[in-house]
């Protein structure tokens, strides 16, 4: 899979080292960004990138395995967040908050290309996190607690608004904003844990599952893309699996939210300059709320420059006819809040149907500023207690070699992987077997939502005690 990333994104993986040959020999960043490139249009017409599953020479990956790469936890204190307030409007506003966050490695990097998962592989880890996010109260922001949008709210409830983004004004970059200073509990560690297993090759699908028991909360979804050419640029769009990501709220009555992922953009491959945008739609919808989210967002600005720009609206919605598509199909009347700003830097919102900007400054509330934030460090299991398909253990020679430089060894070894994946498929067609993941009960879903087995429901109640062991689970 592609992955839009900084070579940097505070994973277990150190960054890689300065690129070289295939013999080994010093190779500038301009020499490796021609050689990718080159690689890259070498499969111009092609249909779906994705499903052609190339190998890059090792110099040009990063060394991390796929699956410990594509997550959603950068900032895992907004997500132990959602729930938390008594407004369905603000816990939508609690889902936007964590969804600006969920990529923030892709936010602030440049494109790279971890290694392709193995079929059976799989990856576990912790985050420990602070609850300390503080409560998004709008209410304050209504005249009388009316609902949003019935009229703008007096100078006097706006002064009453906080205008911190996610991290400003906090060294750590730890706090998530609204408009209100109250955290639900700053100093108590929260426990999230992670579980994510290769469950299809052809085509290539990875499902997940996020754990929370002490905020009542969990998340879950497969991870599959497509992508292709598009005149100058790559277009990665989710694959016809991935529905996006599920997340269901169990302290208020299991009302659960859909995230749709929008398509992305690698462009600069015939000027030689890779760059990431966005130029799509993206919907949050939630039935038992009956609110929904539609996010816009915009690639190109003057003279093809990248503005990063997404605006946004909830409103409400009717899960049965769901029929609205563009921010446009939406009467101005029904629109609740409205959001806007530059994904990759800071997003506003505001009360009621009037665009963002033309709201006083006072009246524009900052959800997140993304530029003081790194991405939240996992908690990984002892290498002697993980398994030889756990990710980081199947691609540790790899890894090791690239990081060394001994990029000709790194090649060998990762050669040697994936002719061994491929005789065990083989083997398996030989024999009429099919494949069977271990920790989800399905490879895909038309549902899009993938269902713990007892191993990996054992694996997640473990991991939440901070145990790593897999005896009884697995040899």
């Amino acid at each position: 899979m592609w992955a839009f990333s900084s070579s940097s994104s505070n994973s277990t993986s150190e960054a890689p080292p300065p690129a070289a040959t295939e013999a080994d020999e010093p190779q500038n960043e301009g020499s490796k960004l021609r050689t990718f490139i080159s690689i890259l249009r070498k499969f111009i017409g092609v249909a779906d990138l994705a499903s052609v599953r190339f190998s890059l020479p090792s110099q040009l990956l990063e060394p991390t395995p796929n699956l410990e790469y594509w997550n959603y936890l950068d900032s895992p204190n907004a997500f132990v967040a959602i729930g938390t307030a008594d407004d369905p409007v603000d816990r939508m506003l609690e889902v936007l908050r964590f969804w600006f966050t969920k990529d923030l490695k892709y936010a602030k990097g440049k494109p790279c290309k971890p290694y392709n998962s193995c079929l059976g592989e799989f990856f576990r880890c912790n985050w420990e996190t602070e609850d300390d996010a503080p409560r998004i109260d709008t209410r304050a922001l209504r005249p009388n607690g009316s609902p949003p949008g019935s009229s703008s709210p007096s100078t006097k409830s706006a002064e009453l608004a906080v205008k911190r983004g996610l991290g400003s004004g906090d060294a750590r970059g730890s706090s998530t904003v609204s408009v209100s200073q109250s955290a639900t509990n700053p100093t108590k560690p929260v426990r999230v844990s992670y579980l994510t297993e290769q469950t299809s090759h052809h085509p290539p699908v990875s499902a997940f599952y996020i754990s929370c028991p002490e905020k009542g909360i969990h998340a879950k979804g497969f991870d599959q893309i497509t992508a292709k050419f598009t005149g100058t640029s790559i277009k990665v769009m989710p694959g016809e699996h991935n529905l996006g990501i599920f997340i269901t709220v169990e302290r208020r009555d299991h009302e659960t939210y859909q995230l749709t992922h929008p398509a992305a953009h690698l462009g600069g491959i015939l000027r030689g300059a890779l760059s990431v945008s966005v130029g799509d739609m993206a919907y949050i919808t939630c039935p038992e709320t009956k609110l929904k989210t539609i996010l816009r967002y915009y690639d190109d600005g003057w003279l093809g420059r990248s503005t990063n720009k997404v605006e946004g609206i909830i409103f409400r919605y009717d899960p049965e006819n769901d029929d609205k598509q563009k921010i446009s199909d939406v009467p101005e009347e029904e629109i609740l809040v409205r959001l806007g700003g530059a994904w990759k830097e800071k997003i506003v919102f505001t009360l009621g149907p009037k665009p963002v900007d033309s709201h006083p400054p006072e009246y524009q509330i900052t959800i997140i500023d993304i530029a003081p934030l790194t991405v939240a460090p996992k908690v990984l299991p002892p290498p002697e207690q993980q398994l030889p398909n756990e990710s980081l253990q199947l691609w540790s020679e790899v890894t090791k070699a690239i990081l060394s430089k001994q990029y000709s060894r790194a090649t060998t070894v990762k050669q040697e992987l994936e002719e061994t994946q491929r005789e065990k498929a083989r083997e398996r067609e030989r024999k009429g077997e099919t494949w069977k993941p271990v920790f989800f009960e399905q490879a895909t879903d038309k549902a899009g939502k993938p269902s713990l087995t007892e191993k990996g429901r054992e694996v997640l109640n473990r991991a939440q005690k901070g145990e790593w062991s897999m005896e009884g689970i697995l040899p």
